[in-house]
């Protein structure tokens, strides 16, 4: 599996250049960030010098279509996103991520039969560049209730929409964080197969009731409850490959960003070496 960064829990990482070369500095093999943006800034060519010179991939990039509200806003969002793609495959980037959050003030059914619709569009769009989209489901109990209808927020009726959008480049983006607030276990993540999985983050659980964690305070791998050695061991066990990235949604922290990469670092090193032994 590749260790990859996003830039949460990385506080101020300033521009791309810095953030990649801090990454491979700190021994990691993958960044999550706009590969448009990247292109602009340093040309194709110019970009892809940089990741090579770091032997850094980009990992994966956000969907920025927005597919959550109303269909202007959808509409105009899919010319972009076939920038977005087309630079995404010039850098060799084949992950493209969103999340689903599990309320909503739409009415449930009509906006399910509307993300339907636009999230195979934008697969489909993607799919031309060979690019997968991964769909993230989000556990946290508090969020479920933050808006009126209760909507889509665990694993298996995740993968049961997947199979609603019919499309298959469209798979799960796989957080330890949703994993643990959903109650899941290993045996849950053994059912699965790798081309199931389009992405993974990776980030750790203050000892609290899972009814009781915080989506925007999370720990970094290894400093928390959360079964890291068991979600890490069954990936392998199951032939997953791919990036496993870090994304730690918390507080405005007090450390330098040198210092919160140093803790990432050792935070890989110590989950990591679970897969070893």
């Amino acid at each position: 599996m590749i260790r990859g960064l996003t830039k949460a829990g990385l506080g101020e990482i300033g521009s791309n250049e810095n953030f990649i070369r801090q990454a491979a500095r700190f021994g990691f093999q993958s960044v999550d960030l706009n590969p448009l943006e990247l292109i602009q800034q340093y040309g194709n060519e110019g970009a892809l010098q940089l990741l090579k010179e770091h032997s850094i991939s980009i990992g994966s990039f956000g969907l920025e279509v927005d597919w959550r509200s109303t269909e202007i806003n959808f509409q105009e969002g899919l010319k972009p996103l076939v920038e977005m793609a087309e630079a995404a495959a010039a850098l060799n980037c084949s992950a493209c991520c969103t999340y689903i959050l599990p309320s909503t003030d739409l009415p449930a059914a009509p906006f399910m039969i509307a993300a339907t619709r636009r999230l195979r569009l934008c697969a489909d769009i993607l799919a031309a560049y060979g690019i997968s989209l991964g769909l993230e489901f989000v556990g946290s109990h508090h969020l479920r209730t933050q808006w009126a209808n209760p909507f889509v927020w665990k694993m298996e009726d995740t993968l049961e929409w997947m199979g609603a959008i019919q499309a298959r480049n469209v798979g799960l983006l796989l957080d330890s964080y949703h994993w643990h607030t959903n109650g899941l276990t290993t045996v849950d993540l053994l059912k699965l197969k790798p081309d199931q999985i389009t992405y993974v983050h990776i980030n750790d659980a203050k000892p609290l009731p899972i009814e009781e964690v915080q989506d925007s305070d999370r720990l970094y791998p290894g400093e928390g409850v959360i079964d890291l050695t068991g979600f890490l061991r069954s990936l392998k066990q199951i032939g997953y490959t791919g990036v496993v990235a870090q994304e730690v949604l918390s507080p405005a922290p007090s450390q330098s960003s040198q210092e919160l990469l140093a803790r990432s670092k050792a935070s890989f090193d110590k989950v990591f070496a679970s897969l070893e032994n």
